[in-house]
């Protein structure tokens, strides 16, 4: 329970905030952060806690997956985007109970107490059920995500660009990707940029045109959230960048190098060095553990299910917002949808609600404005539906890159991201190609090649693969060329990287 934690109470950050109502928002993405700008003015006391010590700008997380763009580009620390309201003071922690009966949260180990609480900790990936692929096949939500599959990415060029054996050299210019939303089209179009294009006058043993693309989907079209115009404008430009859409494709079990999916004509094997997942998506924990404290309804997915005001039924100071609530309040009656526009306005009506309580004025109404849905698909390419307005090609794009630029919420970054794009068009070259990080990364650090510490007497290069590079490079040797991969003497080299790779 939270009372057996030693309680935390802070000097407000302006002291005229002593006896001010107490705002904690949990979450620093776009619905955090909103609700955090729009009690700039307010008689409040706000407290933002968050995990991390910045927001990121997710949609863009594919572009410094494919080297386009660096970290820096899309993630801006907290402090400097809210820091400077005199009534905001920002925490580093993780919350990991809710007393909602005594108005309490524990994080860090610490009791804190609030007056409001919203709750706008977002979602993470869903491998529906079998999260032994999370090693196989990286996903797309967090910065050091992104990272990761720009490692393995060109990890694999640069061990292809070494290869003797044309055959390898395809395989390991493989990739498959699961998931046929924006985040997956993108991703393939991206990818395919980067492997054809940008790369094809770096690497010299390297032939573009043998690279392959799968873009893997249990649905009968891409983008099926968009209208069938646009889905199959998007298709006809994936298909022409060279990825091939599967189609009715359901993935059934994976290792390292192999794919196996459920089609109607069967069962169809993809052999690929490196998989990218962006399938499917689960609320935060935080959902599950509001429900367990409370009476509240959660949906199929596990998202809060809240009033008109976001708030919940039993408890009106508990707003949730964003991916982590489901709210059915609509026209339609149908979900807001977890994209950036939805989080947005619902943070900023949660921080204007709050304030006509805590002034006593009439309290707002919440009506969401659908601006509609994006997706880019090459440099100068990209679908838009606006409200029923379709446009694709490089009127999508310039849409596109106006409306992602608008939601950056700091203003430096949306200079240099618009200098970099412009670039990226001119001469189809990346300005974040760099080969970061150690093999075993994703290894526990009690490993023998542990990254941090970096060892000084035992250890791999950094210039090693990883253990999921090297455990899909012995599956290509032993299932694919039928040659037996030849461990070192005394050692168990296959078997190591296998484990190693499924941890």
């Amino acid at each position: 329970m939270a009372g057996d934690h030693f309680f935390l109470e802070l000097e407000p950050p302006n002291k005229n905030l002593s006896k001010a109502a107490h705002v904690v928002i949990v979450g620093g993405g776009f619905a955090g952060v909103r609700a955090c700008k729009a009690l700039a003015k307010t008689d409040v006391r706000i407290t933002l806690i968050d995990k991390r010590n910045f927001n990121l700008f997710q949609p863009l997380l594919y572009q410094v997956a494919t080297g386009l763009v660096s970290r820096e580009d899309v993630a801006t620390p907290l402090r400097q985007l809210v820091g400077k309201q005199p009534n905001v003071q920002v925490l580093l922690g993780e919350v990991s109970q809710l007393n909602p009966s005594q108005k309490q949260i524990v994080f860090n180990g610490k009791a804190y107490s609030y007056d409001y609480l919203i709750l706008a900790t977002g979602s993470g990936s869903s491998y529906f059920g079998h999260e032994e692929w999370r090693s196989f096949a990286p996903t797309m939500k967090i910065l050091e995500h992104a990272e990761e599959i720009r490692r393995r990415l060109l990890m694999a060029m640069e061990q292809a660009e070494q290869m003797p054996d044309a055959h390898a050299r395809q395989f390991l210019q493989t990739v498959v990707i699961v998931g046929g939303g924006p985040s997956g089209c993108e991703m393939a179009g991206a990818v395919s940029e980067l492997m054809r294009n940008a790369m094809q006058r770096e690497f010299k043993q390297l032939d573009p045109t043998t690279t392959k693309i799968y873009l893997v989907d249990p649905g009968e079209r891409v983008l099926r959230a968009m209208p069938e115009g646009l889905s199959n404008s998007a298709q006809r430009t994936l298909e022409s960048l060279g990825v091939e859409i599967i189609f009715k494709g359901r993935v059934e079990s994976m290792q390292p190098g192999e794919v196996i999916m459920s089609t109607p004509n069967g069962e169809q094997r993809l052999q690929a060095a490196t998989v990218i997942w962006t399938a499917g998506v689960k609320p935060s924990h935080l959902g599950k553990k509001l429900a367990e404290s409370i009476d509240c309804e959660l949906d199929r997915a596990g998202r809060v299910v809240v009033e008109a005001d976001f708030s919940i039924r039993t408890h009106p100071d508990i707003r949730v917002v964003g991916d982590l609530c489901c709210y059915k309040h609509t026209k339609d009656g149908n979900p807001l949808p977890g994209m950036a526009g939805p989080a947005n306005q619902a943070g900023g009506f949660v921080g204007k609600d709050i304030t006509a309580l805590v002034s006593g004025s009439t309290r707002p109404r919440f009506d969401w404005f659908d601006f509609g849905s994006m997706a880019v698909l090459d440099r100068i390419a990209a679908v838009a539906n606006l409200r029923g307005l379709q446009f694709s090609g490089g009127i999508g794009w310039l849409l596109w890159a106006l409306a992602h630029l608008a939601f950056m919420p700091d203003r430096e970054n949306r200079f240099t991201l618009l200098f970099k794009w412009l670039i990226a068009i001119v001469s189809q070259q990346r300005s974040a190609m760099l080969l970061t990080g150690m093999p075993s990364q994703h290894i526990g650090n009690d490993m023998p090649d542990a990254h941090f510490p970096m060892p000084n007497v035992k250890g791999p290069s950094i210039a090693t693969p990883d253990a999921a590079l090297k455990a899909a490079m012995s599956y290509y040797s032993q299932q694919v060329s039928g040659i037996s991969a030849q461990p070192k003497a005394g050692t168990d080299e296959s078997s190591e990287d296998s484990v190693a790779a499924n941890k």
